[in-house]
């Protein structure tokens, strides 16, 4: 199976688990919806092609740092915020000095017409100029996430650890776009990290527990 693998780090990291949103408690490794993110800011077409995740390597051991964060009460939306009145300061649990290798292949979409080939030629020209649509973040927007192509000689971290159910994405494969119309659809996963490697399964693996939708608009 081809795979297109790149190696990912930055000085600070937030994989917030959903039930930690207002003190901020990060998963110990990145989710597969966090990596696909990194993937799509990269490169991204999609009404042709979809990443599916294999494998997240973790490169640099894992270390935790504790501060607060200045952040508002209130939910943006299109009305105007005014940060004094809504500001407030909240507790972040957030991952140091990281670097991960994450290997994805390209799925193209039915409707795509051409040569896979060419989609995977075009990701990897972007990946080795630095390319981007948007600038990668790690799980929050202030923790840059820069990125490369890897050579593959960094080994993976020798330990192990049983995450738990992690989020495995927040939208089904089949959702081209988001909109506020859009239904989310948590699904979960048994996150297992083996000397340093977690094997991420296929959406449509009996292991990737789904569940019922509701509106994104809905969603807090």
């Amino acid at each position: 199976m081809k795979e297109v693998v790149i190696e990912v780090w930055g000085d600070f990291a937030c994989f917030t688990m959903p039930q930690a949103k207002v003190e901020r408690l990060t998963y110990p490794f990145p989710p597969p919806s966090a990596a696909r993110g990194i993937l799509s800011a990269i490169y991204m077409k999609p009404k042709e092609f979809l990443w599916r995740v294999h494998r997240i390597e973790v490169l640099e051991p894992i270390r935790y740092i504790s501060f607060k964060r200045n952040e508002i009460k209130c939910t943006v939306s299109s009305t105007p915020v005014s940060a004094e009145e809504e500001r407030t300061q909240r507790q972040t649990t957030a991952l140091q000095n990281v670097r991960y290798r994450i290997a994805a292949s390209i799925v193209p979409r039915p409707a795509f017409v051409g040569r896979e080939t060419q989609l995977y030629e075009q990701a990897m020209r972007r990946i080795r100029g630095g390319k981007c649509y948007f600038q990668p973040s790690l799980g929050l927007r202030e923790f840059t996430c820069y990125f490369e192509e890897s050579d593959g000689t960094r080994p993976p971290i020798q330990e192990s650890l049983d995450a738990g159910l992690m989020v495995y994405d927040l939208f089904t494969p089949e959702d081209v776009e988001v909109t506020k119309k859009t239904k989310i659809q948590m699904s979960l996963f048994h996150a297992v990290m083996e000397n340093g490697v977690i094997s991420v399964p296929p959406y449509e693996s009996p292991e990737v527990l789904k569940g019922g939708a509701i509106h994104a608009e809905g969603a807090v």
